[in-house]
């Protein structure tokens, strides 16, 4: 296993990992990997043609997981600040664990008709449909809009695709939403043991990932945030940042770079969500489009917390 010098730099000028990437690194985010977009050097390119597209890619779990491994490491395992890569590489790797793909795990009556309700999320009384939602049931959807005339939003996925980003492209209503949400505010919700629930909602970062932590350019966490098992989590409520959660000490949340956004907060039992679609490349975002939504998300919060 292999580690860029410089994440920006040639593939061929690496150097060895120090050791090998454990659960730990990959479920706080610290293992190293990254994903399309986020660099601007030859290592962006060698994602997009090793792994495709980061949320419809044409590749099997299993393909996808071998264009990973022949790619170099962008940081050394759990010295790494944060960065987008680990959830869809849990994703790929549940069929492994489960011996059963991570879409069937999750599919249920948003998507498929015929499967049963995967016990984790028929204990918290959720619904999520990773990648898509089957055309016969359309018309639960919001509709799309474009931002040229006559032009469609997005293509639509193929109902066979077997490829599920675990990062993104989770179809879900606000109510589903809100029973995940709860279980960080709600003793009565039972899925989670304490010991579990406070290692996911502690921060796990050292001083210098969080304040390292970059994402396009801009600071992931600033002074008031870390980061546990899949949320961020508040450490001042005063400087902790609105788009990771804002709230007291605890709160967790994380916004979606496509609009959704949610946090809880366990010191006054409140959940607040907004769901939007804002499914915007990189380009666009350069060139001002959607970065209302953004600004949506903190008048919300405004709104939700005043």
């Amino acid at each position: 296993m292999r580690v860029l010098r410089d994440p920006d730099g040639a593939l061929e000028d690496t150097v060895p990992a120090d050791r090998q990437i454990t659960f730990d690194d990959l479920l706080t985010q610290r293992a190293g990997l990254t994903q399309a977009g986020f660099y601007s050097g030859p290592i962006d390119a060698a994602h997009r043609e090793a792994l495709g597209p980061d949320l419809d890619s044409p590749l099997s779990p299993d393909a996808w997981i071998a264009g990973l491994a022949g790619l170099p490491l962008i940081g050394q395992p759990g010295r790494s600040s944060p960065m987008a890569g680990p959830p869809t590489c849990w994703a790929c790797c549940w069929p492994g664990w489960r011996a059963r793909p991570w879409r069937r795990c999750c599919a249920t009556g948003c998507s498929s008709p015929g499967h049963d309700r995967h016990r984790l999320f028929r204990a918290v009384g959720e619904a999520p449909s990773p990648g898509g939602v089957l055309r016969f049931r359309h018309d639960r959807t919001a509709e799309e809009a474009a931002h040229r005339a006559r032009r469609r939003g997005l293509a639509e996925r193929p109902d066979d695709m077997e490829f599920a980003s675990g990062g993104a492209g989770l179809w879900s209503t606000v109510d589903d939403y809100l029973a995940f949400a709860r279980m960080f505010v709600d003793s009565s919700v039972k899925l989670l043991s304490p010991e579990t629930l406070a290692l996911m909602t502690t921060n796990r970062l050292t001083d210098p990932q969080r304040l390292g932590a970059k994402m396009f350019g801009m600071p992931t966490f600033g002074t008031g945030s870390g980061f546990g098992l899949g949320v961020a989590t508040a450490l001042d409520p005063a400087t902790a940042s609105v788009m990771r959660g804002k709230g007291g000490v605890g709160t967790v949340g994380w916004p979606g770079a496509y609009g959704g956004w949610w946090q809880a907060d366990p010191t006054n039992g409140s959940v607040a969500i907004l769901l939007m679609h804002n499914m915007l490349e990189l380009e666009q975002l350069t060139a001002g489009y959607g970065l209302g939504g953004y600004g949506a998300i903190l008048e919300f919060h405004a709104l939700a917390t005043g």
